[in-house]
């Protein structure tokens, strides 16, 4: 999908308008092509770390990562905790 100007838009609008955005695993890659992770604490799987790294995000190796309106897992053994924090911060 990150392949997709349109796809790639709609993620950075969704973030400008602070709707909540979430990505497991290597989701991560859109929110980096979006440009919406530098200075922010998140969490990939582990073969993409040094992307996110690059397009300054800030790694942490936690099953969920929640900064501000931006959610991130590793891993689909992560899911319990990262549907967790996602219905969390849609109650609010």
């Amino acid at each position: 999908m990150r392949r997709y100007p349109e796809m790639v838009d709609l993620v950075r609008r969704a973030n400008e308008a602070g709707k909540v955005i979430a990505a497991i695993c290597h989701a991560v890659w859109m929110l980096a092509s979006a440009e919406i992770i530098r200075g922010k604490k998140v969490t990939c799987f582990f073969s993409i770390k040094d992307d996110v790294v690059h397009a300054g995000g800030l790694y942490r190796d936690e099953e969920v990562v929640v900064d501000g309106n931006i959610i991130t897992s590793r891993i689909p053994d992560d899911l319990p905790a990262f549907l967790r924090a996602i219905i969390d911060a849609l109650q609010r």
